[in-house]
């Protein structure tokens, strides 16, 4: 429940600064202050490795507010769902340590859009993730990007998705719900 409440405080906070300080570029990068709290730790007290997941859903909130682009889904009916997710870890956050999350759209193919969250203390990476998300429509379908970038524009600047990150997409891909997934382990 903890998240929840920060989702709702870190959407009011970007809502804000969309006010006061306008519709942020897609291509900056979005950062948010947090704290790492008593329910984000483990039995080996540092942050649980499954929090980082949930609290980088936190960046994606403020930079989707900040770039204008949730508003945009909201009058349409559209919505996105994390498709893949790596993270990696290099040092572990402890409790009540101050960090950033820092997130940024790092690309789009044909299919998904790309973004990277970043856990940083005192300008130093302590974990980073990769995004793949798909746009959908409430009405049912995935949302083509050309009505997607119609609705918002196409963001300059943009870098195009290091070849790496397609086959981490492609090599992590399960089947599409059309088709069967049966467990079976070899």
């Amino acid at each position: 429940m903890n998240v929840w409440w920060r989702t709702l405080l870190t959407i009011l906070l970007a809502r804000r600064r969309l006010r006061r300080e306008g519709t942020m570029p897609p291509t900056e990068v979005g950062r948010i202050r947090l704290t790492t709290l008593p329910t984000d730790i483990d039995i080996l007290q540092h942050m649980n490795n499954g929090r980082y997941l949930s609290l980088f859903d936190l960046g994606r909130w403020d930079l989707l507010t900040r770039t204008g682009l949730l508003g945009a889904m909201r009058r349409h009916g559209w919505y996105a769902v994390v498709s893949s997710e790596t993270v990696t870890f290099r040092k572990s956050l402890n409790l009540w340590q101050r960090f950033e999350v820092e997130s940024r759209l790092i690309g789009h193919d044909d299919r998904a859009v790309y973004l990277e969250h970043r856990a940083v203390v005192d300008g130093e990476i302590y974990a980073r993730a990769i995004i793949r998300a798909r746009m959908l429509k409430r009405s049912g379908g995935t949302l083509p990007h050309e009505e997607l970038f119609g609705a918002v524009g196409r963001p300059e600047g943009i870098p195009d998705v290091e070849e790496w990150v397609h086959d981490w997409a492609s090599a992590s891909a399960l089947p599409s719900t059309r088709r069967e997934a049966p467990s079976i382990w070899a």
